[in-house]
């Protein structure tokens, strides 16, 4: 299949660019300035243009481009840019696509649990309605965009995607540092539920929506077994041998991160529902699993 991908530079992308190729595909990377190698198309998002020729025969998408949500403190324009860069970016791949003749047969456009809001201990899957806060209004703007790829008879199917357990970027990248000199602790009061999926169980579900013609809609990205911030900072402890004796309380987390400290003592207990009825299998079930794959590099 040949695949052009946005957000091909960004810490998943460039994981599942790495493995579609290893699996047969033909990759094509967007790219936001002149194209330099064959396998390269250039877009701009932001002024919503498109190298159409260079998408010629494509016949799946993966949309994964957008700001970090976590890279810098959300004061008003960052939060303006979180939604514009996934807007922006979803309408320009969108309209692009839709003016190919034939049109690809699947675009999967990134998405975020961040829709569910802050659950508590309530269990949740892809039939739960959205959430409260701002990364749920951005998530349903931002799937909202996808919605005329499904009406021009695009299937479009919409990970959203949990926090990625990986050592070369995200949340994990940030906190195996810590941990490794003995400064982690849990965050908060640690009850908060974490909905987490190992890199490579990420890119092998990207590859099943591609691939898998029964999913369109919502998908959950997440594993069978979200945890507790506390018991993720035992098994971090355990697999790196160190103490976790050092708690990092609400306070100082509200005053050093600002409103995305929202997200970290939020709690999202989100189950992969449509995943597991697709048949689609997860090699990282519980989160060390998923550590020890993470220090291992995958």
């Amino acid at each position: 299949m040949k695949v052009a991908i946005t957000g091909a530079s960004g810490l998943i992308g460039t994981a599942l660019v790495q493995h579609l190729r290893a699996e047969g595909h033909d990759v094509v990377r967007l790219v936001r300035r002149t194209a330099q190698a064959p396998d390269e198309v250039s877009w701009d998002p932001a002024a919503g243009t498109m190298d159409l020729d260079g998408l010629t025969g494509t016949e799946g998408v993966v949309n994964l481009s957008g700001a970090g949500v976590g890279d810098r403190r959300w004061t008003d324009p960052y939060k303006r840019e979180i939604l514009d860069s996934r807007i922006d970016s979803t309408h320009t791949i969108v309209t692009a696509i839709t003016q190919l003749d034939p049109m690809p047969r699947v675009l999967v456009s990134a998405s975020a649990i961040g829709f569910y809001g802050d659950t508590g201990n309530r269990a949740v899957d892809e039939t739960a309605p959205a959430g409260q806060g701002f990364l749920a209004d951005v998530v349903r703007a931002w799937e909202a965009a996808s919605v005329p790829a499904a009406t021009a008879g695009i299937r479009v199917a919409n990970p959203r995607t949990g926090l990625v357990v990986s050592s070369r970027g995200g949340a994990w990248a940030r906190m195996f540092p810590l941990f490794k000199w003995g400064l982690g602790g849990k965050l908060g009061p640690g009850s908060q539920y974490w909905s987490w999926i190992s890199m490579r169980d990420e890119v092998r579900a990207l590859q099943f929506l591609l691939e898998d013609d029964s999913l369109s809609g919502p998908v959950n990205l997440t594993a069978p077994l979200p945890v507790t911030n506390a018991e993720v900072t035992r098994v971090m402890g355990k697999v790196l041998g160190r103490p976790t004796i050092l708690p990092a309380p609400a306070f100082a987390l509200k005053a050093v991160l600002g409103e995305f400290s929202t997200e970290v003592l939020g709690s999202a207990r989100v189950l992969p529902s449509a995943l597991e009825s697709a048949g689609f299998h997860f090699e990282d079930g519980t989160i060390e699993s998923a550590i020890r794959a993470a220090l291992a590099g995958s």
